[in-house]
């Protein structure tokens, strides 16, 4: 789904966090080039001014193709070189080389005083020795991308880097899922937009406002993120003006990537040691009118997208809600630590759809989940369409809009009176809930039979509710799940969503 893997991106920032230096920002005088005017109004009629002329690609540098992750991981920072360096905050920069994995160069520059400067790339950035295929770069390769480093220049926190995508750290400092500006077509035959110029501004402790250049062969577009990190994790405003040369049959705005192999509801996909495998295990949608949607992740047999209309919806987001180091056991990269992205529109959305995309994967280096907003206008040629909205980077969930939400799902055969051979029993445990009596659930389904449906409360665990299906399926194909628990005619959970696969 993506041109740059997960196999790729895990190694470019396993490469970056082993290099100990810092990057010294280079000034007009000694970069040579002088300072232009910069400002945001500029920046979006470049941007639609570009949309008015042909795409042209950006080349790869042929010399990149033979730099691969041990060269990148030889080739270390020099320590004075950071970027803000001599700011005792999270605002220090460090950028990355070009690679075998990202050979298409990006432009950066600086911005002080309402003034650009180019940022200009030099080999001497990096510790290296004169055989290091990053040293036949040259003067002029320009870069890969860039990340934020915290105070103490021992992490970094926001990572920008590979088309339009970029990824944070929560507050446990684990990365894990990414975001990007845009996706084409993500369920069909996918287009990949890219950043082709970034302007970076420090706009005060612990802050960055990253200004981008966005083109591709349907779509230019201007960026603006305010970047910022607090112990809670990393927060994003960001504003957006797109600008469409061509029409577009699926737009997707706010987009998210994560990766789902297995978890306890896909115990036979599993072929490694660990219990649980996954980045996100949910999409949660929070409608305008108060519902709030979950709908768990799945691994699927083949290609599988849901949708969720909505009219100018509160939010969504790809969360990871199972924190418990013993479901993973995963002491080397720690998936019970990874951000969970939640993303809130600051401008009103109108009509249209958050969807949901995922496709199988038998590892966990590949990302094969997306979930983006989509339009329910069409999206013509010579559009100009205006974006805002927030992203939340951390292990904590907005605040809940139901009592009970969704905290366990678990799947088998079932033995019920009328079950088929193949017969399926999804249990589903709800927390938060302070009913003791009463609870009944609610349950429909598409392309398969309701034999028996169930909710009581968990022995031993105060305010845990547990629903209970029995379903016979009809075909091969998924059975959709759309089951919540109700009190007095009043639903009192999440609306659970669920695909279940014979």
């Amino acid at each position: 789904m993506t041109d740059l893997t997960r196999r790729d991106m895990i190694a470019l920032s396993s490469a970056a966090m082993l290099m100990p230096g810092q990057l010294h920002a280079q000034d007009s005088a000694s970069s040579g080039t002088a300072s232009t005017p910069f400002s945001w109004k500029a920046l979006v009629a470049q941007a639609q001014a570009l949309s008015r002329t042909p795409y042209a690609e950006t080349p790869h540098n042929a010399a990149a193709a033979k730099i691969g992750y041990d060269a990148l991981h030889k080739a270390q920072f020099r320590p004075e070189r950071t970027l803000w360096n001599d700011q005792a905050d999270a605002t220090g920069v460090r950028f990355f080389p070009l690679s075998n994995t990202a050979g298409q160069p990006v432009a950066i520059n600086i911005v002080e005083n309402g003034r650009s400067t180019p940022l200009r790339y030099d080999p001497t950035m990096f510790d290296m020795t004169p055989d290091n295929p990053v040293a036949q770069l040259g003067p002029d390769a320009g870069f890969a991308g860039f990340r934020f480093m915290n105070a103490a220049r021992d992490a970094d926190w926001l990572v920008f880097m590979g088309a339009s995508y970029f990824r944070a750290a929560g507050a446990e400092k684990q990365y894990g899922l990414s975001a990007r500006a845009i996706a084409i077509d993500t369920s069909s035959k996918e287009e990949f937009p890219r950043f082709t110029t970034f302007w970076l501004e420090r706009t005060g402790a612990d802050a960055v406002t990253v200004y981008a250049l966005l083109d591709g062969a349907s779509v230019t577009g201007a960026y603006r993120f305010g970047n910022g990190i607090d112990e809670e994790g990393v927060h994003q405003n960001i504003e957006a003006a797109l600008f469409t040369r061509r029409p577009i049959a699926e737009l997707g705005l706010m987009p998210m990537t994560s990766m789902f192999w297995y978890d306890q509801a896909h115990r036979k996909l599993a072929t490694d040691w660990r219990p649980e495998i996954h980045d996100s295990d949910g999409l949660l949608v929070r409608s305008a009118t108060g519902t709030s949607h979950f709908r768990a992740l799945a691994n699927p047999k083949g290609p599988h997208t849901s949708d969720f209309p909505e009219k100018s919806p509160r939010g969504f987001g790809l969360l990871q809600r199972d924190r418990n180091f013993d479901h993973y056991q995963d002491d080397g990269v720690f998936y019970h630590r990874r951000p969970s992205l939640w993303a809130t529109p600051t401008k009103a959305l109108g009509a249209g759809k958050v969807r949901l995309y995922e496709f199988p994967t038998d590892s966990e280096y590949t990302d094969n989940v997306a979930a983006y907003w989509t339009p329910a206008k069409a999206v013509g040629g010579g559009q100009r369409i205006d974006l805002a909205y927030r992203l939340d980077w951390q292990s904590v969930e907005p605040a809940a809009q139901s009592a009970g939400k969704v905290e366990n799902v678990l799947r088998g055969f079932s033995d019920v009176e009328g079950a088929q051979p193949n017969a399926m029993r999804l249990v589903v445990d709800f927390g938060g809930l302070s009913a003791k009596t009463g609870l009944s659930v609610t349950a429909e389904l598409k392309g398969g039979t309701l034999l028996n449906k169930a909710a009581y409360p968990i022995l031993g665990r105060p305010g845990s509710w547990r629903a209970v299906l029995d379903v016979n399926p009809a075909g091969a194909d998924p059975v959709d799940v759309q089951l919540s628990l109700m009190q007095g005619g009043a639903m009192v959970t999440e609306l659970f969503h669920y695909p279940l696969l014979p």
